[in-house]
């Protein structure tokens, strides 16, 4: 009759036995920890990446703002004559919106800016016209609304504030704004030309630079059209401003980490988990924009 009870190896065999499942469990254990470690790493291997891409649109932002800084200037000379001779520029804003856009058309590097608008407002600052057809400015002191907007009297300056009512779908937005003289036959400022765009626009113009890098690289890799998740937003003292479409607990998180203090001594890096998702985020300042604003990056790769 066949027996019941389990084979018992001899004893001579229970060292290869043993020796044999040691070897699998430490193999199992191994792979736990190479996988445990790349989840570790994950968000870590997400801010790395929004490094590369922030340091770009940190490029970017420099690149844009010093369109305006060397085109103002150049664009306040061909619209002198709507102060010479004592001219009131008032007394025909539709003359002041086509010399307006006939300067964006003249200067190249106003021609390519990122500006959603161009202004003439008198000496004092009250706007005067714009280039827009619906003209929402005429009559507001700018230099009230952006003090620093007064030195543009002697010179090119830039600075930031907000437009009345200056709100987005996404929440308040903010505005860069930049101004330049324009001079009479003596060399007074009969004008100031003005220019400028909101954070939240702003934002939407680096995203969508970002996104075709981001479709290059892909391309590049054989990965096709597969792309990371990723959002960007200017941020400052004030608050961070995000790109249209940015879901609002992603923004909510970022200003959540204090990016305009983070980065005073330089560009930082961090790991937030958001809705279940990881993330890794990238943040730099950029001077030109404003002493305390800066880019930020944040990015999945899941």
């Amino acid at each position: 009759m066949t027996s019941l009870r389990p084979r018992i190896p001899a004893p001579g065999r229970l060292g290869p036995l043993r020796r044999s499942f040691d070897f699998l469990m430490g193999c199992l254990a191994l792979a736990a920890g190479v996988a445990s470690g790349a989840c570790k790493d994950h968000g870590k291997e997400s801010a790395a990446h929004a490094d590369q891409d922030d340091a770009f649109l940190a490029d970017l932002v420099d690149k844009d703002v010093a369109e305006v800084e060397r085109g103002l200037p150049e664009g306040a000379k061909k619209l002198a004559p709507l102060v010479a001779e004592g001219a009131d520029p008032r007394q025909d804003t539709a003359a002041v919106r086509k010399a307006l856009g006939r300067m964006r058309h003249d200067v190249m590097d106003l021609n390519i800016a990122k500006s959603t608008f161009f202004a003439l407002a008198d000496s004092n600052g009250v706007a005067v016209r714009n280039d827009l057809e619906e003209d929402v400015m005429a009559g507001q002191d700018l230099i009230a609304l952006f003090p620093a907007l007064a030195r543009a009297r002697d010179g090119y300056v830039a600075t930031t504030g907000r437009f009345p009512n200056a709100v987005s779908k996404n929440g308040p937005d903010k505005d860069w704004i930049a101004g330049a003289p324009v001079r009479r036959e003596n060399g007074t400022t009969g004008a100031i030309v003005v220019t400028g765009w909101s954070y939240r626009f702003f934002a939407r113009h680096l995203h969508s630079t970002l996104e075709s890098r981001l479709i290059d690289q892909a391309k590049a890799a054989g990965a096709g059209s597969k792309l990371p998740v990723y959002y960007v937003a200017l941020f400052d003292s004030s608050g961070v401003y995000s790109a249209p479409l940015t879901p609002a607990v992603d923004e909510q998180a970022l200003a959540g980490e204090g990016l305009a203090a983070k980065t005073a001594a330089g560009p930082v890096q961090g790991v937030l988990t958001i809705t279940d998702r990881e993330f890794g985020y990238a943040a730099r300042r950029t001077p030109k924009l404003g002493a305390d604003t800066g880019v930020v990056v944040l990015r999945s790769e899941i």
